[in-house]
């Protein structure tokens, strides 16, 4: 199989950018779908019917879609959270010739779906008429060798949640830098009576990866048709070496994030920050109901006085699997979906991210004060933070088997008092092998 794509399959790029040339070339093992899109006739006798799969609840967008259209109706079903088994269940049903019509997937599995030939060409039912209804990075992550094969969704541009209260009760000021960081850590652990500033979650490679992005490591490029692999690269190992450091001295937590004893810090303030994404915050309001009005968010702490690099941590895509009966009727919701101002105001609510709509912010919810974080309007950081992002990172067609070596690298260095640093150099090697296993051209950069 060949493929090539201009913006070559990244996490986040602008159009044009210079990264150019996907390596998806040679496959070895490309199993496909076991049926293809074909667009069903019309007929009368009752509503189109789609199966939506997503693990983000978006019952009332669905519902207010089938509230008002009698001629398609959009069955949600929620399924598991991408590499804890939604994609199997996705990569299983295509195999099977039992796919949904749509499924949601995020911009950094795109390229293992292509590589399968497991998306629709949404190009052949008017997709390019779309475009200028999203913002151009985002666009840019489902379209592959000039065609169109994802609606995009939302991203998710990083900050700092933190506990202004108690920042205040130990007089420590909102950290600006990472080194500022590292000296609030030192502080909150002197004076907090237990506490600690925040935790490194050992379970989740995407938080870490959006730190390494920040700080203008490339762990992914294409040279040709060949995949260079970079985990080691200098500064990916000075964000190990410092959240090393913090682990060492008993600076942070280590526990796993997202799971009910992180969210039980978060409410006793046992953690008193969170560098996150901006879908974070509805995870802060359904778990911490009891902190309302004591969070704020600052932009992500910079590595240099005066740098002004951020980071993204998710980003999703609303495609129609390869094998669906009804792609223009799928397309059509795929695109209200994430476009109706209506729509895009109730997935806010749920937490979905950071619209890929343009223009999706001003004058919504989002644009708002809000009492949970004490009247601050907090999204302005995140908008900001959204327009620093590198554009550049890639990402691999065998991204889960990275995050999944780094989940184990990192777990196994935290309990065993090892080094983060080494176990990213460890992992460089198994992505390297990851990529020729799939019959692709890879080498390691160094």
């Amino acid at each position: 199989m060949t493929l090539s794509r201009r913006s070559a399959l990244r996490g986040a790029a602008v159009a044009g950018s210079a990264l150019a040339g996907a390596g998806l070339a040679g496959c070895a093992d490309v199993p496909g779908a076991a049926r293809t899109t074909r667009q069903a006739p019309r007929r009368g006798d009752g509503p189109v019917r789609l199966v939506f799969w997503t693990w983000v609840p978006l019952h009332r967008a669905v519902k207010l879609w089938n509230r008002t259209r009698e001629d398609i109706k959009v069955e949600l079903q929620i399924i598991p959270a991408n590499i804890n088994g939604g994609y199997q269940k996705m990569h299983a049903a295509l195999k099977s010739g039992n796919p949904p019509d749509l499924a949601q997937v995020e911009y950094y599995e795109l390229p293992a779906f292509m590589l399968v030939q497991g998306l629709t060409d949404l190009s052949r039912y008017g997709a390019e008429r779309l475009r200028d209804a999203y913002v151009p990075w985002q666009w840019e992550q489902g379209v592959f060798d000039g065609r169109v094969f994802t609606v995009p969704q939302a991203s998710g541009p990083m900050a700092m949640f933190y506990r202004r209260d108690l920042l205040d009760r130990w007089d420590i000021p909102v950290p600006r830098t990472w080194g500022e960081f590292e000296r609030a850590a030192r502080t909150v652990k002197r004076r907090g009576g237990g506490a600690r500033l925040t935790a490194f979650p050992p379970n989740q490679p995407q938080w870490f990866t959006a730190l390494v992005w920040q700080h203008g490591a490339r762990w992914i490029t294409t040279e040709g048709d060949e995949w260079v692999v970079d985990l080691a690269h200098p500064a990916a190992l000075e964000v190990a070496e410092f959240w090393e450091r913090m682990v060492r001295d008993g600076l942070v937590s280590t526990m796993a994030d997202q799971q009910s004893g992180w969210y039980r810090a978060l409410q006793t303030g046992e953690l008193v920050s969170w560098v996150g994404p901006q879908w974070g915050d509805a995870l802060l309001r359904g778990n911490t109901p009891r902190t309302k009005g004591n969070w704020r968010v600052a932009p992500m702490p910079r590595w240099e006085t005066g740098a002004s690099g951020s980071g993204n941590w998710g980003g999703s895509s609303t495609a129609v699997l390869q094998g669906s009966r009804h792609p223009r009727e799928a397309l059509e919701f795929a695109h209200w979906l994430n476009t109706a101002p209506e729509s895009i105001a109730l997935l806010t609510e749920a937490g979905y991210g950071w619209p890929g709509a343009r223009n999706a912010v001003e004058g919504t919810g989002l644009d708002r004060p809000d009492p949970f974080f004490g009247g601050q309007r907090y999204n302005e950081v995140f908008a900001a933070s959204d327009r620093k992002v590198d554009t550049s990172w890639a990402w691999s067609p065998t991204q889960d088997q990275l995050f999944s070596h780094v989940i184990d690298a990192f777990g196994a260095a935290v309990s065993e008092r090892g080094s983060l640093v080494e176990a990213l150099r460890d992992c460089q090697g198994r992505a390297v092998d990851d990529l020729l296993a799939k019959g692709l051209r890879a080498r390691s950069a160094r």
